[in-house]
């Protein structure tokens, strides 16, 4: 399956207001960011408060790594956090508690490749990248955090450097929001994801949004991180690469070239194969981000993505706090 996209018409703004009853839909770019941003904020807070809780709202992994106070072993404790210098003076098993770390730097790598430019349903994949990255950003955006950014665009990568405070969360989301768009060109998400790694010093979050599409070139790259990193991929998707419609000749364009093709979409069996060939390319996008370890959000610009996202952060704490104890070990 290739990259190529059908340009769509501009969604009128006053289609998109984040405030209506689908949630998940965006106001038009082309206008104000500046306050497309703030009704944003407004929007990710007034759906996420009283539904989640917790530090970071439930992103950041594993427990804290400052030790605090011991207690009593209870029974479906994790027996790895038994501090046997306490056990053996007390003679009984007692755990170290942790203290969760409250300083987390997070890097958002999104790729601005021209593939991005298209939307069908409520809004562009752009816009909905953009969205993703806001959402992250104010899940985030607590005492102590850093965010940093990178952003792969045809022209070239650009790179913001991570520092906290929402002024400086803003300033980011400004630029992703107002980048440059082009006709044709392609990005190195693979060689974007290398140089992250090697600029992240500290153990921290990488949450990546892209399309996808070029497997080839992310594969590995990914991989790499998520042995260091928490890792969230959020893979951005418009029904209409999924599936064509029977509306007739359809012009197609690919992004990156620009080359078109016509297609009869009243055909069904070029449908079916189209169909066919975009589940297994989806299928093999989703199989190479669970190999490699990173948690995986699919957004789509048909659907509420703020109400995805909630559903997928409450089903992450949940594994979290479901996590197998480990068995009991016999001792002499």
């Amino acid at each position: 399956m290739t990259r190529s996209t059908a340009v769509p018409n501009r969604v009128p703004p006053s289609a998109l207001d984040p405030f209506s009853g689908a949630a998940g839909t965006l106001e038009g770019f082309a206008g104000q960011p500046d306050q497309v941003l703030r009704r944003l904020e407004l929007t990710i807070t007034r759906r996420l408060d009283g539904l989640l809780h917790g530090n970071h709202l439930g992103l950041v992994p594993g427990h804290g790594s400052e030790l605090g106070e011991t207690r009593a072993y209870q029974p479906g404790d994790d027996v790895r956090r038994i501090d046997w210098n306490v056990t053996a003076r007390m003679q009984s098993p007692f755990l170290r508690q942790t203290i969760a770390d409250r300083e987390l730097e997070t890097w958002v790598v999104v790729d601005l490749s021209p593939s991005l430019d298209f939307g069908t349903a409520l809004c562009e994949k752009r816009d909905l990248a953009v969205a993703a990255a806001a959402a992250v950003g104010f899940l985030t955006n607590h005492t102590g955090n850093r965010i940093g950014g990178m952003l792969l665009e045809p022209r070239g990568d650009r790179i913001f450097p991570a520092r906290g405070g929402r002024d400086h969360l803003m300033a980011f989301l400004h630029l992703l929001a107002t980048a440059e768009r082009v006709d044709s060109g392609t990005t190195d998400l693979g060689a974007g994801l290398k140089h992250i790694g090697a600029i992240t010093r500290r153990r921290g979050m990488v949450v990546v949004i892209s399309d996808f599409l070029d497997q080839a070139a992310w594969a590995d790259g990914l991989s790499r991180l998520a042995v260091r990193h928490d890792v969230l991929a959020i893979e951005i998707v418009d029904p209409r690469e999924l599936s064509l419609p029977d509306v007739g000749t359809l012009v197609l364009t690919d992004p990156e070239t620009g080359a078109t093709a016509e297609v009869d979409t009243s055909n069904r069996k070029l449908r079916e194969r189209y169909e066919a060939a975009a589940t297994t390319q989806r299928a093999a996008i989703a199989g190479a981000i669970r190999k490699s370890g990173a948690d995986h959000l699919v957004l789509r610009t048909d659907r509420d993505w703020l109400r995805d996202l909630i559903r997928f952060v409450g089903m992450r704490r949940q594994r979290q706090t479901r996590a197998p104890s480990p068995r009991a070990v016999k001792t002499p």
